[in-house]
């Protein structure tokens, strides 16, 4: 069980006074959350930050995102399949059928071909294009995914482990990258990193410089009309410290940051920025291994305990209201939130009661740490969310949280590790956590 915390709202600041004008060649400099660039091979690294950037800009899967409406949820919309159906009498098998008349970037046709070498890249390790990294992404994302096969030149069906209704949900995740890169950088991905690759989305990578900036032009073949870029290049750049986006906005170095701080949005605002934000369930919650023998968290008591000791109210104060208290992963609008019978809310007394019964207290403290990062992937502000979380817990319940503070891919790679069994160091401080918790 995880700490259910808050969700998140996103906030960006955009151009001073409205767009710029009209230029012979217009760039958007956007500063990322991430402390460095995601990977560039098709398969992005620095979770759904890495997506929103150097994914769907560029690569793109059988099925995509409909991003039209801001007032809901996104739905789902035919991408490189221009239809998608489960097969007759196979509940596990979904059929594809491919669209006509895209190509890559390199000017390499997408075919049938093109679909089952990107499924072995991911899915086959005796693949000559296997990529560790991009495969540990895609199967915690896919973890469905059975066998693939190419029925003709435009068709492909792919059949699940087991039925998944919901696999066009996790086919927008399978990103495709060209065949042709791969050859052209000697089959080694590391080269395809900055050859760069080639996908067929709305942008292609024209420039990538490691922890400085990827920049990217705009595709005019790209295969939808409606679609076509609006600026002419991208200038995508790591500044992970929110005061530093800040500066840079202010100072003009970029057009568009990620997360400003909240206590520098009303100067922001009455500077003429434009401040835009939009509510949606993005929960980072502490992930525990129960796994770990004589590990705390195991009892239920303890876990519930930490949950009433979190003062969520007094968080979102810290954030300037850019956020809202969480109850679950969901919110309590949404349709498939259902009717818990248990609504956390702020009750320390209560939390040092159930601590209490599970045998921690003033003479025993429950203490353990905690993995964090301090960017990456819209976690808004995590050393300091954290570090509220931390003497909150502390003032409120009496837990001691330390942390252990590392770049956001090594965090990643930690939560998706298989959890381990060997013992703690102590009977009450579960230090011995590989899948620590994830940050905020």
């Amino acid at each position: 069980m995880d700490i259910r915390r808050f969700g998140l709202a996103l906030v960006v600041a955009g151009w001073l006074a409205g767009p710029p004008p009209a230029l012979a060649e217009q760039t958007l400099r956007i500063a990322m959350t991430a402390s460095d660039i995601p990977t560039t091979t098709g398969m992005p690294n620095n979770g759904f930050e890495g997506m929103r950037f150097l994914g769907y800009t560029i690569f793109e899967g059988l099925v995509l995102w409909d991003l039209t409406r801001a007032d809901r949820p996104a739905t789902l919309r035919p991408g490189l399949a221009e239809a998608y159906e489960q097969a007759p009498g196979d509940k596990k098998t979904w059929i594809f059928h491919l669209r006509h008349g895209v190509r890559f970037h390199d000017g390499t046709e997408f075919n049938a071909d093109a679909v089952i070498w990107n499924l072995d890249r991911y899915f086959k390790p005796d693949s000559p294009q296997f990529e560790p990294p991009a495969s540990g992404i895609s199967r915690a994302r896919v973890p469905v995914m059975g066998t693939y096969r190419k029925i003709d030149d435009r068709t492909v069906a792919i059949t699940t482990k087991s039925p998944a209704s919901y696999f066009p949900y996790m086919a927008v995740y399978l990103l495709m990258t060209s065949p042709a890169s791969f050859e052209k950088a000697g089959r080694e991905w590391g080269n395809v990193a900055t050859l760069p690759a080639a996908g067929t989305g709305p942008f292609r990578i024209t420039k990538v410089v490691p922890r400085q900036a990827v920049e990217l032009a705009r595709n005019d073949d790209y295969w939808d009309p409606a679609r076509k870029a609006k600026v002419d290049q991208i200038r995508l750049m790591p500044i992970p410290e929110a005061n530093s986006r800040l500066a840079a906005l202010r100072s003009g170095q970029v057009d568009w940051i990620e997360v400003p701080p909240p206590d520098g949005i009303a100067s922001l605002k009455s500077a003429g920025f434009a401040i835009v934000t939009s509510s949606y369930p993005h929960v980072w919650p502490w992930l525990f291994n129960i796994a770990a023998t004589n590990s705390p968290v195991k009892d239920v008591r303890v876990r519930q305990a930490l949950n009433y000791c979190i003062d969520r109210a007094g968080l979102v104060s810290l954030l300037n209201g850019t956020a809202e208290p969480s109850v679950g992963w969901l919110k309590p609008t949404d349709a498939g939130f259902g009717k818990p019978a248990n609504a956390y809310g702020f009750d320390p007394e209560k939390g040092k009661r159930l601590l209490a019964e599970a045998g921690f207290g003033p003479q025993r403290p429950l203490a353990f740490k905690v993995m964090i990062s301090t960017s990456g992937s819209g976690q808004m502000l995590p050393l300091p969310m954290n570090e509220f979380l931390q003497q909150n817990l502390k003032e409120a319940c009496g837990v001691q949280i330390d942390f252990d503070v590392v770049e956001w891919q090594v965090l990643l790679n930690a939560a998706r590790q298989t959890p381990t069994v060997r013992p703690c160091t102590a009977p009450w401080r579960s230090t011995c956590h590989p899948r620590h918790p994830m940050s905020a």
